[in-house]
């Protein structure tokens, strides 16, 4: 009996211990990826799946916003930390700010997202997100914000960020929940979870005259393998676009 547990034991140890490393991506495999510095638009030069993604950002509001609203555009500023963190780079930094402002008070609401080609654009995540890192600028109203997740279904999610009844720089983490679905196993439609964008609602008893945000460094932090395995590159072989049946030959 001893020497059947050894021989079980030595087998159970070969194939957790014994498989190629490369089949199994470390699970503590963890990166953090800056995904816009809003130091310039069209600037990103994000690398996802080998193809560099560039994008702008646009806002659109509800419905009893004032005329000429909302005001949105890339501004200087940089916070007093990021300022410390990035000294000595070299680059111009800005930030990027929306003013608003509503013709009376209640559920009012406006949303910030990225734009391609003057469309919107929903930026992919790379790896499995754990958590997103973003500052933002308060102006100490009585303000809420959402962040807008699609996962890998089609479905949305809306993250609460927290209220936004600060004054200046405030570093916002929101982790990811992990009943949110990353990653798809089908081969058409959308690969992993993408951003939508931000959404900002005003308490219904809170001023809207005149109100201002910015936002500056979205980062994540990723399991960037955990979705890589052993012939993950063949996902992308192109087959060509032929639409020829198969014949009974060929189904052999």
């Amino acid at each position: 009996m001893k020497r059947g547990l050894k021989v079980f034991v030595g087998l159970a140890c070969f194939f957790v211990f014994g498989l190629p490393a490369f089949s199994q991506p470390s699970s503590r495999s963890i990166e953090t990826f800056l995904m816009d510095s809003f130091d310039a638009a069209n600037g990103q030069n994000y690398l996802y799946n080998g193809e560099t993604l560039n994008w702008d950002w646009a806002v659109n509001s509800s419905r009893f916003v004032a005329e000429g609203y909302p005001k949105f555009g890339y501004y200087d500023g940089i916070s007093n930390s990021l300022k410390q963190l990035l000294k000595g780079s070299g680059v111009e930094h800005k930030v990027f700010g929306v003013k608003t402002a509503f013709d009376r008070k209640g559920d009012n609401w406006f949303e910030i997202y990225p734009t391609k080609d003057g469309k919107p654009f929903e930026i992919p995540f790379i790896g499995t997100v754990s958590a997103m890192d973003f500052w933002v600028w308060g102006a100490n109203y009585n303000y809420t914000l959402e962040v807008m997740l699609r996962d890998a279904l089609g479905r949305i999610h809306v993250l609460q960020a927290g209220n936004l009844a600060f004054k200046g720089w405030k570093n916002i983490v929101v982790n990811v929940p992990t009943y949110i679905q990353q990653h798809s196993h089908l081969r058409s439609g959308p690969e992993n979870m993408t951003l939508v964008g931000f959404r900002i609602r005003s308490d219904a008893s809170e001023f809207v005259d005149n109100y201002v945000v910015f936002f500056d460094h979205i980062k994540f932090t990723s399991n960037s393998l955990s979705f890589i395995y052993d012939g993950y590159e063949l996902n992308d072989v192109n087959f060509g676009d032929s639409s020829r049946a198969l014949s009974s030959g060929d189904a052999k």
